[in-house]
């Protein structure tokens, strides 16, 4: 590949910004309220990149950050029927005599499209074909004529909708057929490589689990790999590994086996389904030799020798662990924090209700009020849910809060008596919501702690970062701190001395390499 090649390649991130921006200027809308950028000429955006990487997640990511819809298709799931339409007879009048003309009933896709603006009010959104350069024969006129008019068979798009699509490189897929010039003339073409540095930003925040980040990191060449010898195509993608991490977790909480039979079924290669199965096993060692969560609570291992003198891997292994049970702690603190503040509104609310004219002279069942509530929660949770407006964690959060509000009715409902008055209901409804926020400050102080400690025993273990030149380890473990979205978070919001003050240390060392690089420069 020559260096123009690889500058014209983007990671997963950038071209998710690069995406994000061009849906952006699209919607942007002048004083009389047109497109600044007319319907015609907006390109449709054609994403070209390995298979598994991530190029659907980044769509949903982009609807759900700019508000907007997402109506998805794999467009090889799709005949030409299913794509333009049915064809179906109808009379017109051409100069004055009757004719009978073939039409075409609205296109699924089409239709999907409308159904979701009709589900969510949401005129506004992105219409993401897939596969769309491996299309059969019958249907690739079509899909030309899609890319350059926006229209299937007879019916076009609804303004608002923008198009993007995404096709894999001829060698990932035999059946990929090329564009010509004129319709790739009329598309907006990004492309695509794996990275892993950029996917850990997106691992992290969803949490993968820590034996795959700790052996990614060792091996960060089978994070992504199609080959083809001998004994056919062996391929490991990113979608390989994230969905091997939901499994692990759910095998782990059942105490079901993680073993190479299982992980094959996740890494079609299978010297990598083997490695990391066997990796995986050294990982589980590691946390019952080191006993993590003694380090997160203050007990550190007396022989800090051994650990010094270890291998590599292993003190990354150790390093792994440490992260990823503070990165769990960091979730949990962003997922609570969101629950309480659903929770704060709707007590609030209940507050405002209680102190209306209308709520102190009407007879009002204050735990019928709060049922009521939460009915509205759950209704709006199904039909944004199947609107595609929440992601995974939003409906987590949804799901944690109707759960907590039966325990607020329960409590009400114990506390109160039969009927509480309103003001009384609300006092109840306030130290219910206060004890709530007391176990969730116990938990953030908790969570302080444990980082603290993990920095306690970096520095206990592999030397004192007063010198300056710190240590691999501690260099190790905050940079993967301050690269990850919900550590920066809790850092941010609640403050963290040793984080401060290690960040510190690493920068003054980083600024002191860098003066005595010039310095070298300058003498020779």
């Amino acid at each position: 590949m020559t260096p123009n090649e690889r500058k014209d390649l983007m990671n997963i991130n950038e071209a998710k910004e690069e995406v994000k921006n061009a849906v952006r200027a699209y919607l942007e809308k002048d004083e009389a309220g047109q497109y600044e950028i007319p319907i015609e000429r907006q390109r449709p955006i054609l994403l070209m990149g390995p298979p598994g990487i991530g190029k659907t997640a980044i769509m949903e990511q982009i609807a759900h950050e700019l508000s907007i819809n997402l109506v998805s298709y794999t467009i090889t799931h799709h005949t030409r029927q299913s794509a333009i339409g049915l064809p179906k007879i109808s009379e017109k009048k051409y100069g004055g005599k009757t004719y009978s003309v073939t039409e075409y009933t609205m296109s699924e896709i089409i239709a999907s499209v409308y159904d979701q603006i009709e589900k969510t009010g949401i005129q506004e959104g992105i219409l993401f074909l897939d596969e769309i350069n491996c299309v059969s024969e019958t249907l690739a006129p079509t899909m030309l004529q899609f890319l350059q008019y926006k229209t299937f068979g007879s019916h076009r798009i609804p303004d608002g909708f923008i198009i993007v699509t995404a096709g894999n490189p001829p060698q990932y897929n035999k059946s990929v057929r090329d564009f010509d010039i004129v319709t790739l003339d009329r598309v907006r073409q990004i492309n695509i490589e794996e990275d892993f540095d950029a996917w850990k930003d997106y691992a992290y925040k969803t949490g993968i689990h820590g034996s795959i980040m700790a052996y990614l990191e060792i091996k960060k060449d089978n994070f992504y790999s199609i080959k083809t010898d001998v004994d056919g195509r062996t391929f490991v993608t990113a979608r390989g590994w994230e969905d091997l991490s939901r499994v692990i977790k759910v095998h782990e909480k059942l105490k079901m086996p993680i073993n190479e039979n299982l992980t094959a079924q996740y890494l079609q290669n299978k010297e990598v389904a083997r490695d990391f199965a066997t990796y995986y096993e050294l990982y589980l060692r590691y946390n019952e030799l080191y006993k993590i969560p003694d380090i997160l609570e203050g007990r550190f291992p007396e022989d800090k020798r051994a650990i010094r003198e270890g291998s590599f891997d292993e003190k990354l292994g150790i390093i792994s662990l440490l992260t990823d049970k503070l990165m769990d702690e960091f979730r949990s603190y962003a997922r609570e924090q969101a629950v309480q503040k659903m929770l704060f509104e709707t007590v609030r609310e209940f507050g405002s209700f209680s102190e209306t004219e209308a709520g102190a002279s009407e007879k009002v069942d204050s735990i019928q009020w709060f049922r009521d509530r939460k009915k509205v929660m759950e209704y709006r949770l199904k039909e944004e849910s199947e609107a595609g407006l929440l992601d995974h964690e939003e409906e987590r959060v949804r799901g944690i809060a109707i759960r907590a509000m039966e325990d607020c009715i329960s409590y009400l409902s114990t506390a109160a008596g039969a009927e509480p008055d309103l003001s009384g209901a609300f006092i109840l409804a306030k130290n219910w919501f206060t004890k709530r926020e007391n176990v969730r400050q116990e938990h953030i102080k908790t969570t302080g702690d444990h980082l603290t400690n993990s920095f306690d025993f970096l520095e206990q273990t592999f030397g004192d970062p007063q010198s300056l030149s710190g240590s691999q380890e501690m260099v190790i473990f905050i940079t993967e701190l301050s690269n990850a979205y919900h550590s920066l978070k809790f850092v941010r919001e609640t403050g963290n001395d040793a984080y401060y003050n290690y960040n510190k240390l690493l920068l003054l060392s980083d600024r002191k390499q860098e003066l005595m690089e010039e310095a070298r420069a300058l003498v020779f």
